[in-house]
């Protein structure tokens, strides 16, 4: 018996029925030999943290477009907290820690830069709509490693594509993941954001803690880690009360939480300073895409690959732009269309 048979073995013996053993597994899109140290789901995060899509969220917005300030998130500061948070959860509950990290730090692989700004205006321009969820299992389907893709398991693919809540309830049962691993990391997604951006919002001097309605903070706590501790401990015991079946909090912090997301997302998404900024990078993001699109030669020069089979131009630059960070955004459209200084000889003058 190897490394990894006695690991699976393990998962058997001491994580909760309705873990997801990495034993059971539902498979890759390509059939590969097995690891003999790693299980799938150890080698799915691994293969995560390794691709250049995770490297260039460290330069993707949260929500301050490329802050000067070290403190505040970015979108590869946001996937950590998840997946500590998410972590957290899954061992109270006995699930399996490597599925539940493996989807928190891939959830947002699809996102463009710019944020949700960014991803407005591809969806927008772009023939069929974007989404990030959407994108972010094209990303390890089909555009890392040079077209070839992550291929990861079925059970990592499943909770990537549904951790997005939207506006909407917590629990949808129309996009509920199959696993308990992958409905933990859809709640934990709320409970990193709700509170990292708030926590960078009263940073910023948008607001104060004062501000906050006081339904929120009355029920979830007015610092951080009372807000996350809060939350963390109502939904494992919530969970548990409710046999370990599905990933939920209780009704009255479920309304706190949603109540706070409301309130981020009209007192600070929406804000004006934050929206002007985010205004000019959806100019950015649209001016590239169209310049791409009608420039085809100078594209190719750019972005070197083959196309695939029934690929449009339009989709490939939209990949393309997907797959900025903040800054390559703003060099290359300063590059393409702001005049530059000439630093010509002027002795003849």
């Amino acid at each position: 018996m190897n490394i990894r048979e006695q690991l699976e073995e393990i998962e058997k013996d001491t994580l909760s029925p309705l873990a997801t053993l990495s034993a059971e597994t539902k498979g890759r899109m390509r059939p590969e030999e097995k690891c003999d140290i790693r299980t799938d789901f150890q080698r799915d995060r691994d293969r995560v943290i390794h691709s250049k899509s995770f490297r260039r969220m460290k330069h993707k917005t949260q929500v301050f477009l490329a802050p000067t300030n070290d403190h505040y998130r970015t979108r590869l500061t946001h996937v950590i907290e998840v997946a500590q948070i998410a972590r957290t959860i899954s061992k109270a509950l006995m699930l399996n820690e490597d599925l539940t990290e493996a989807i928190a730090l891939g959830h947002d692989l699809g996102h463009t830069p710019f944020g949700h700004a960014g991803e407005a205006m591809l969806n927008e321009i772009f023939p069929g709509g974007f989404k990030h969820v959407i994108h972010s299992l094209r990303v390890v389907d089909i555009l890392e490693k040079g077209g070839e893709g992550l291929n990861l398991t079925y059970e990592v693919r499943d909770g990537i594509s549904k951790h997005s809540k939207g506006m909407g309830a917590i629990d949808n049962p129309q996009y509920r993941p199959e696993t308990m691993e992958g409905q933990v990391v859809r709640i934990s997604d709320l409970v990193a954001y709700a509170n990292h951006d708030l926590d960078d919002a009263i940073r910023s001097g948008i607001i104060t803690i004062e501000d906050v309605p006081k339904e929120c903070t009355n029920v979830l706590g007015r610092t951080n880690s009372e807000r996350i501790n809060k939350m963390v401990r109502d939904i494992i015991f919530e969970t548990k009360n409710l046999g370990e079946e599905r990933a939920i909090a209780s009704p009255e912090v479920e309304q706190a939480m949603l109540e706070l997301r409301s309130y981020l997302f009209n007192t600070v998404y929406m804000n004006e300073k934050i929206k002007n900024n985010f205004d000019k990078a959806k100019k950015v993001i649209k001016e590239l895409y169209e310049y791409f699109c009608e420039n085809q030669d100078e594209f190719k020069i750019i972005y070197p690959r083959e196309p695939r089979e029934g690929e449009t131009p339009e989709r490939a630059v939209c990949d393309f732009i997907a797959s900025m960070t903040d800054s390559y955004a703003i060099t290359l459209y300063e590059k393409i269309f702001l005049p530059k200084r000439w630093h010509g000889d002027i002795s003849a003058f």
